[in-house]
């Protein structure tokens, strides 16, 4: 038991060092658990958003949008319960209608810093932000999706909302530019992490565009941390229809150019029937564990419940997760 509470203690210091991919809440909603354990954390957030908010912010302001890095920064910052219910606050009212003030906080910021890097660096000092939250590129960038009957749709919103009026299947995913630049923070915390964590998120508008930025993917691999994907709970209208677990992975990979995951944690709990039929007319269901293709392509596949239940939605259940995610790294 002393040996078992030695290790943990450990893990509690920054001698753990992980590093996430993603964006969008699933993200942040993780980082949550994960501060809990090391301060060495560093959150590597897509920046290719060009809707609601942000894409508001991005079209007129001309910055890189504020969202995702907004949602991480707010997850890993030590504030008073009152300046997290400010950050957090959307205007419901008048030409900022739908708009957070922490994107505007950002923005503002961004107004008065050198770049939006620092910008980024400066919103955390002030917040008293766990470890760095590190834009993956500084590239304005916006993602393409290839769907495989052909047609090619532009932006991230229209990828997210509109493939299903379409009706095709997403094959591939691009950037434009298609030579962005990783930061080069981004490529260092790669090399030193002992974990690798992608998601949980969606898949082809927060996971995959940061594993296409030039650099990301080769970093990964090259990196000798332990890759763990974090499945989504739920498949997403539009970008996930129909797709398994391992489906996830394989997307993943092959834009990744080769197998990069060696781990796989995925919820196996169901959720109250009223609220699953709420997720079924949105058109989303379980996501399916084939348990099967996990072995014969030697992925750990870690399954639990790890759902936690509001009124009328499911997110993760962060402290679970982060547990499960720092005990990889015990029993090694």
């Amino acid at each position: 038991m002393k040996l078992f509470e030695g290790i943990f203690n450990k893990y509690k210091t920054n001698d753990l060092n992980i590093v996430a991919i993603g964006g969008g809440t699933g993200l942040s909603t993780m980082l949550r658990g994960i501060k809990k354990y090391t301060e060495n954390i560093t959150a590597i957030v897509t920046v290719a958003d060009n809707g609601g908010g942000s894409g508001a912010l991005r079209d007129d302001l001309g910055m890189l949008p504020p969202g995702d890095i907004r949602n991480c920064i707010l997850a890993l910052a030590h504030t008073e319960p009152i300046m997290q219910k400010l950050l957090n606050y959307r205007f419901e009212d008048g030409i900022l209608s739908g708009q957070s003030f922490g994107n505007l906080f950002l923005a503002a910021m961004d107004g008065i810093s050198p770049s939006f890097e620092e910008a980024v660096r400066r919103m955390s000092d002030v917040l008293k932000v766990t470890g760095r939250v590190l834009p993956v590129t500084l590239h304005d960038v916006h993602i393409q999706a290839l769907l495989e009957n052909g047609e090619i749709v532009t932006g991230e919103y229209d990828v997210s909302h509109s493939v299903n009026a379409i009706s095709g299947k997403i094959k591939k995913i691009n950037l434009i530019p298609n030579d962005a630049e990783p930061l080069p923070d981004c490529i260092t915390a790669l090399h030193n992490a002992d974990i690798i964590i992608l998601g949980p998120g969606s898949l082809y508008t927060s996971i995959i565009p940061n594993l296409i930025v030039g650099g990301i993917s080769e970093a990964i691999k090259e990196s000798s941390a332990k890759v763990i994907y974090v499945c989504n709970l739920m498949t997403q209208p539009g970008e996930t229809n129909n797709m398994t677990a391992f489906e996830h992975i394989e997307a993943i990979c092959r834009h990744a150019g080769g197998d990069i995951i060696d781990y796989c944690i995925a919820n196996k709990a169901q959720i109250p029937q009223k609220l699953y039929k709420k997720y079924q007319n949105d058109g989303a269901e379980y996501v399916r564990i084939d348990s099967a293709q996990f072995k014969q392509a030697n992925i750990k596949l870690i399954e639990d419940n790890f759902i936690n239940i509001y009124s009328d939605y499911v997110r993760h259940n962060y402290e679970k997760l982060a547990q499960s995610i720092v005990n990889i790294q015990m029993k090694c």
